[in-house]
């Protein structure tokens, strides 16, 4: 049944999703000029990985990191709209777009956007595939280049060398500068911002640039108006190598932008309405209003996240949709349990700093009350500066503090100053306090994509992953009351923080046991070990468990980011805590 559910949702796509292919001409020249980036790895996190997927696999995978998912998934909030409203509307906005609706039971409501591409740009070859006069250029960041694959603009703070002589209006075309061996070791970008690229083999790594070319367009600007301005779009893109519609300020609050294997972790989760639901690492706050909308609304969802400017993020999403079963607080994951004295005296199962258990957001502020509060602070400030006026002594102001001011009247107020903006923290809650968990845990994301540059991640630093990770599970498995459900989840390809979690999980908690999930349209997840040259052996799946897991490949035909999903059914936890008090 499950292996029938993932096939279907295949065949529905696989006419609908379908990269063309490009034919490559053998000139050097363009060679160069084209997008065939090749992913670099840590030698030893390549090797484990070639182990753990095979060498075949693994390149596969590889290869699908670079590029994009061909398409874009929309979750249409059905609290405000439906599929058919969203798509008749986007059919309005975005022209000569092919527009789905998913046709996966339980995920009609998700609509799906066709992107185009790879499509082999024009640079200024003649019929032999040669350049006679090299293109002005455009060099942009790693992480500027994978934004555009993903349909964003070429911004001017992500702009790092040009050409001589650009000027507004001049066609360029836009390369990538990714992170190379540096003599020192480790990576290094080695480009200077604002560095004169002459076209010639003397240009910092000119070689290593070769297939990194993203498109070409027109400047926005002049040279050195790229590099002096602060902030505007550097290149107007007239060919694009992937070329997916922007989504930015289109339908806002209506429908939301997500991966698919997001939006299924919502469902194995399986909100129910009237239950208390944390979803422990909640930013930005995809999975926590797509949880919310499966629950109609009704219910409590606590989202916690440790950043401060996360949870207002989080805050304005909720907002944004209309949702208002969501509560946000301040919470470290590591801290995410209450101690034996702090749960005694508890009120409602959670412990904030101050006595206010509710976070204010400034979707529920009365407009009245809004401008009482602006009223009484503007007040205040009057009163503080005739005091400090008619006082007798010489008041001292520092240049530090003109400068904050100056930035303040540039920049308006910040987050803390502005109504609202208040993100409680949060000491914990106490055990067995929610009906369902979500654990989407921080990670390595060497799932996302596209992506340019792997190097950096090495193989003490996943297994530093995977270590967190387990402090975290241990969190979260405490929080979840008996007959509950834990759900698992990270966006990276390294089973030492997928599988070997799960194995650590279920070989520590013997009242945890793998639940099945729906819908399942992911694969099967990774069963054996690994052993390492130092002789540290990782754990992975046993026989028979790789089903009841959902693991999403990016070279797979449903063309996703890299994800793995895990469900829990929490048992009777007293023979455990027997076991551990003896």
């Amino acid at each position: 049944m499950k292996k029938k559910a993932r096939d279907f949702f295949r065949r529905s796509i696989s006419t609908f999703f379908t990269h063309p292919k490009i034919t490559m001409e053998n000139s050097h020249q363009q060679q160069r000029y084209s997008y065939n980036p090749t992913l670099r790895w840590n030698p030893e996190v390549e090797s484990y990985l070639s182990n753990a997927y095979g060498p075949a696999r693994f390149s596969r995978i590889s290869k699908a990191l670079t590029r994009p998912s061909c398409y874009s998934c929309i979750r249409v909030n059905t609290l405000k709209s439906t599929p058919d409203s969203v798509i008749e509307k986007l059919r309005g906005v975005l022209k000569g777009v092919s527009i789905s609706k998913c046709e996966v039971p339980g995920l009609e409501y998700l609509v799906f956007v066709k992107g185009s591409g790879p499509h082999s740009v024009d640079y200024g070859c003649d019929e032999d595939g040669n350049v006679k006069h090299p293109p002005k250029e455009v060099l942009v960041s790693r992480k500027c280049a994978e934004a555009v694959l993903r349909g964003a603009e070429v911004y001017v703070p992500g702009v790092l060398a040009c050409s001589a002589h650009v000027e507004k209006g001049d066609e360029v075309a836009v390369s990538v500068s990714v992170e190379q061996p540096g003599a020192e070791g480790g990576w290094v970008v080695g480009i200077t911002r604002g560095t004169i690229l002459q076209g010639a083999e003397t240009d910092p790594y000119h070689f290593e640039r070769s297939g990194l070319y993203i498109g070409r367009g027109r400047a926005m600007m002049t040279r050195s108006g790229i590099f002096r301005a602060p902030e505007g779009i550097a290149v107007d893109f007239s060919d694009r190598v992937y070329d997916l519609p922007s989504f930015r300020g289109v339908l806002e609050g209506e429908i939301f932008l997500q991966n698919l294997p997001s939006i299924v972790t919502a469902h194995a989760l399986d909100p129910q309405k009237g239950e208390r639901i944390l979803d422990m690492c909640a930013a930005p706050g995809g999975k926590t209003t797509a949880i919310a909308i499966l629950m109609k609304d009704e219910g409590e969802i606590v989202a916690a996240d440790r950043s401060h400017n996360k949870v207002l993020d989080i805050q304005k999403l909720a907002a944004e949709m209309g949702l208002s079963c969501i509560t946000t607080c301040r919470l470290d994951a590591l801290k995410a349990v209450c101690s034996r004295n702090e749960s005694d005296n508890i009120t409602n199962h959670c412990c904030t700093e101050d006595n206010c258990d509710v976070t204010i957001q400034g979707s529920n502020l009365l407009k009245s009350e809004v401008e009482k509060i602006e009223v009484t602070a503007t007040e205040k400030l009057n009163a503080e500066k005739d005091f400090k006026k008619n006082a007798n002594e010489r008041i001292y102001i520092s240049r530090a503090d003109i400068r904050k001011d100056m930035r303040r009247k540039r920049n308006g107020p910040g987050r803390n100053q502005c109504v609202g903006g208040k993100a409680e923290k949060s000491k914990g809650f106490a055990p067995n306090s929610f009906d369902r968990v979500l654990l989407d845990a921080p990670c390595s994301a060497l799932g996302l994509r596209p992506r340019l540059f792997a190097g950096e991640e090495t193989v003490e630093s996943l297994r530093k992953h995977a270590k967190y990770q387990r402090k975290m599970f241990d969190q979260a498995v405490q929080l979840v009351r008996p007959g509950g459900v834990l759900v698992y989840s990270t966006c990276t390809i390294n089973p030492g923080e997928n599988e070997a979690v799960v194995r650590y999980a279920l070989d520590t908690y013997k009242f945890l046991s793998l639940a099945s999930q729906n819908p399942r349209i992911g694969g099967p997840g990774l069963v054996g070990r690994f052993e390492f040259p130092d002789g540290y052996t990782e754990e992975w799946l046993r026989p028979g468990q790789e089903e009841l897991v959902q693991r999403f490949d990016p070279s797979s035909p449903l063309d996703t980011i890299g994800f793995f999903i895990a469900k829990f059914i929490v048992g009777s936890k007293e023979a455990d805590l027997e076991q551990s008090a003896t």
